[in-house]
């Protein structure tokens, strides 16, 4: 009989808590606030607990993955903000955030490291190069594999799910936590998503003018968005699945671009950590031309996007059946 990896011994222990509640496959609009975060939030904690053992073996598509799924699940506890507010959230909050910084590190040199070979042609200088990208590559994923087959990750997993299921939010009786729990999914996300597309379009409306860091909360505020409407894509009708498409392209070629323009500055960052090894490895990272047509690109689409018509309550699936 094969002997069970670490990994997946870790991976057997990390389980999510027990699920007392029943939930029912897909959203609806009049669905309760409570419920639709329990399926939303399940769906991307199991989404992470999928990649797990493909990470730990340095798979970077299974690293890329969880972390799309990681930023799923955090977006989702943003949106059910302020339901989702009580004792607990700050701890889960912070031990969400100390996996992400642990994956993003891996990330970055892998999508450095992706830059340096499509633009090798093969020079011995940059095999060289190479090399020493390759080595802070392996030796960031011991740490993150580390990380992943943890005590402090296994308790970030039982703790996370214990608190989607029933953490203290769950129950509060206050008419204010009551309110918020029981209002329609349909009537929280309409507020939601044009709170969040109206302050993208703002901020965007300055994009130039941005200097990296501004850029990169641009970007996450981007994503925030882009994620949600994901997230929710069980209630669009047909009618407004040309909409919701639509409104997804745009937001989707400008986070492309702001992504692009992010990992050149990560780059940046990560090339001066080997400049005693590879003098002025950060060059590549560095091209005016590419920025400016970054930019222009994220530019156009928030331009497209401002003139779609913003989300309405009637393009959550009007016609479907509420549940019970």
């Amino acid at each position: 009989m094969a002997r069970p990896t670490t990994s997946s011994m870790a991976t057997a222990r990390a389980k999510p808590a027990a699920r007392r509640n029943v939930l029912p496959g897909r959203l609806s609009p009049g669905m309760a606030c409570d419920t639709a975060f329990r399926i939303i939030a399940r769906r991307h904690l199991d989404a992470v607990l999928a990649q797990h053992d493909g990470t730990c073996h340095g798979d970077p598509e299974a690293l890329h993955q969880i972390r799309i799924a990681l930023t799923h699940l955090r977006t989702a506890i943003r949106f059910f903000s302020p339901m989702v507010d009580d004792a607990l959230r700050p701890n889960v909050w912070a031990e969400l955030k100390w996996l992400n910084s642990q994956l993003g590190m891996v990330r970055d040199l892998d999508v450095a490291i992706e830059r340096v070979i499509a633009e090798s042609g093969g020079e011995l200088d940059v095999i060289a190069e190479l090399q020493h990208w390759d080595e802070k590559r392996a030796e960031s994923h011991r740490l993150l594999a580390r990380a992943l087959q943890s005590a402090r990750y296994r308790r970030l997993v039982e703790q996370t799910s214990a608190w989607i299921e029933s953490g203290p939010w769950s129950t509060r009786r206050s008419k204010e936590a009551i309110r918020l729990r029981r209002c329609p999914l349909a009537d929280h996300a309409t507020a939601q998503l044009t709170e969040w597309e109206t302050t993208l379009l703002r901020k965007a409306r300055k994009l130039r003018k941005l200097d990296a860091g501004k850029r990169h909360k641009l970007r996450l505020l981007n994503k925030r968005l882009t994620y949600s409407i994901e997230s929710l894509e069980d209630l669009f009708a047909d009618e407004s699945l040309t909409k919701q498409k639509s409104i997804l392209k745009q937001l989707r070629k400008a986070q492309k671009s702001l992504g692009q323009l992010n990992d050149d500055a990560r780059g940046q960052t990560l090339a001066a950590s080997l400049n005693e090894a590879v003098p002025e490895a950060g060059i590549r990272f560095l091209n005016r031309k590419r920025q400016k047509k970054l930019l222009r690109t994220a530019s156009n689409a928030y331009r497209k996007l401002d003139k779609a018509k913003p989300f309405r309550s009637s393009d959550l699936a009007p016609n479907a059946e509420p549940d019970d």
